[in-house]
Parts: C-alpha cells; structure tokens; sequence
C-alpha cells in the first residue's frame, strides 16, 4: 500500500524553499521557484510539482544548476527577447522571461522569446496563467530531439528520439478561471510512469512500448529501453516536431549537445485587436455556453480548460497535499539531513501562510 504524507502548501513552500536556500540559492529564487512547485500541486499536476526538489538539489551538486545565477538579455528588438538563463532555476528564468515579454508586449502588441542554457521549467501552465491574468495570450512550448537521447518514439517509430515536448497557451477570461491548455505531446508525461510505479499500478493501454517497439502496460519495460508514444498518433508526432522547431536553442546536430529544440514563448496583447473587456466577457460567455451543454451518458457535466485546475487548487488549499513517500518525502528527507534542514512545521513562516490563504 502506497505512504503519502500530508502537507499544507505553505508547509511545502517553507521546506522547499529552505531546502534550496541550503544548496546555495538566494532567497528571492528559492521562494520563486517554491511558489511555482507547489502551484503545480496545487492545480493537481502533481507530476510537475515539489516531486522534482530533490533531482534539482542533485543538479546543484552536481554542478549542472547554478543556484544564484541570474538570467541575461544577449538580445533584444522592440518585439523579441533572447535570453541566456546562465544555468540558473528554469523556473525562475522562465518567471522572468514572463514578465519581461509582458511588458514588451504592452508596448510592441507582441513578443517573442527564445533561450539558451535554461533547464527544466516545469508546467508551462504556470507561465500562460500569468500572461492571461495581464489581459494577454500567453503561448509557450518546450520541444527537443536528439538522436537517440529521446524517451518519445516517434509515429511508427520503436525507439526514442524525442522528448515529451509539451504546449501551452493562456487565454483571458476577466475572472479566477482563465482558460489555459497545456499538455505534453506524448501520451503522458514520463513523471507519470514514476507515479503508477510509486502505487504498484500498470500504465494505462496505449501509453507506452517496449524496446522492441511493442505495445506494453508495464512501466518495467519502459525503463528497459522502451519508449512513450505520441498522443493522436501522426497528429500528436507532428506537433511535437513543431515545438523543436520553434525552439530556436540549437538547430545543428553537430553541434556539442547533439540536439534540436529549445524553450520558446509568445505574448499577445489583446488590446492590439480589441478592448481587452470586451474580449475577456466574450470569452467568458463563449466558455460558458459550452459548458451548458447537455452531458453524454457517462458525465456528469461538460468542463472547460481550467476548470480542472481551479477546483483542485481550491480543494487542495482547503484540506491540504498528499506527496508519496517513494518518490518524494523519503528523497527529500535525505536531502534535508545531508543539508542540515529540518522538515518541521516550525520552517512556516507568517508571508507562506498568507501566500496561500483560500480564497
């Protein structure tokens, strides 16, 4: 029977927070980054949450994480920004980067992204709600493939070349519920594989091949060199060739890193084309009348994209996170003892208790 433990979110902020601040990170990255963890599990993507606080603990070990490097402009016109994240926090770099494309935008109506030396970002659900909630269109995807170095086949493939490749886009609505895509363009994502190993659970048809190219439930085969699939099919593939090419980091396989791809992000100012209130009620209306219709057999109502997310974020700020033992508070605790960290609640801080007050 799978072991979780219980926490409140400011609890997992404060310990995760002083967990980088321990490795080195300063403080004003070590709450960013927490913030951006936690609000995945928040929003019940647990897969892109806290779980990965001990793999970036072993990057800055290991030196591929420079926790108080801050991300530089090498590049910028009116409507474009190119960014070196100089091995910092993807999360943070990816916050920032944010930020500044808002601002561009508000000024430019549009701007564009690109970056080099930026790891791992984590849900781009997170970036989109931000560039929704200013009133604009956030779009952003990950995408990289190497030649044997990728855990995605693809279509009518039976080995690797890809990873999961994901995209996003924020839409505003005007209220708490904006209307956010994000998906990878793999079947699941592979943290999942990690959760149903945790539970002792196969993995659902469809998801998975093994080393042979051969359908399979069995996420042992998937670590014995098999490989995800694409969602859709050729659809799905196609899409995540498409984030490698708009991923401008490297575009040349004989380069060093030996791949193709990159982090790439999109701003939209909505009021280059109308009045952002306007739109954001249409949006809203729009939404919600597709919501009214009639549920299939099956269902109890039709939902929209962030919907989800809300309503777990609401739920999950009530009553609390469940993280599993294996693949998070066993790691972590290791961490902290190495560190010198303690796990207890007296880490909470009053500022982490208001930052996630139910609304």
């Amino acid at each position: 029977m799978e072991t979780t433990h219980h926490f409140q979110a400011s609890h997992l902020h404060a310990i995760t927070r002083q967990l980088f601040m321990a490795a080195g990170t300063p403080r004003h990255i070590a709450d960013t980054v927490a913030e951006i963890l936690v609000n995945s599990n928040l929003v019940g993507h647990d897969s892109h949450g806290v779980l990965h606080v001990p793999r970036y603990l072993l990057d800055i070990a290991e030196g591929r994480l420079d926790p108080d490097a801050e991300p530089k402009v090498v590049k910028e016109t009116a409507s474009t920004l190119h960014i070196d994240g100089n091995k910092a926090f993807g999360h943070y770099i990816a916050r920032k980067a944010m930020d500044l494309a808002i601002e561009k935008a508000k000024q430019a109506d549009v701007c564009c992204v690109s970056f080099l030396r930026t790891g791992h970002i984590g849900r781009l659900g997170e970036y989109a709600e931000v560039a929704a909630r200013a009133g604009c269109i956030g779009i952003i995807t990950v995408g990289y493939s190497g030649i044997d170095k990728g855990f995605v086949a693809p279509f009518g493939g039976a080995r690797g070349a890809l990873e999961t490749n994901p995209i996003a886009v924020g839409v505003p609505t005007g209220d708490d519920t904006p209307f956010i895509i994000d998906f990878a363009t793999s079947v699941i994502a592979g943290a999942k594989i990690e959760f149903a190993d945790s539970k002792g659970e196969d993995l659902p048809e469809g998801c998975i091949v093994d080393k042979h190219g051969n359908p399979t439930v069995k996420s042992a085969d998937y670590w014995d060199g098999g490989a995800l699939l694409p969602f859709g099919g050729h659809k799905g593939y196609a899409l995540s060739l498409l984030t490698c090419l708009l991923g401008f980091q490297h575009g040349d396989f004989d380069a060093e890193e030996d791949y193709v791809g990159g982090i790439f992000m999109q701003v939209i100012n909505i009021n280059a084309f109308a009045p952002v209130e306007a739109y954001q009620r249409n949006v809203r209306e729009f939404l919600d009348n597709i919501k009214a219709s009639p549920p299939a057999p099956g269902f109890d109502e039709v939902l929209v994209p962030g919907d989800f997310e809300r309503r777990s974020r609401q739920h999950r700020l009530a009553n609390g996170i469940d993280v599993p033992d294996a693949i998070y508070y066993k790691r972590t605790r290791e961490w902290a003892d190495k560190l010198g960290v303690t796990l207890g609640e007296e880490v909470v801080e009053a500022a982490d208790v208001d930052r996630y007050l139910v609304s």
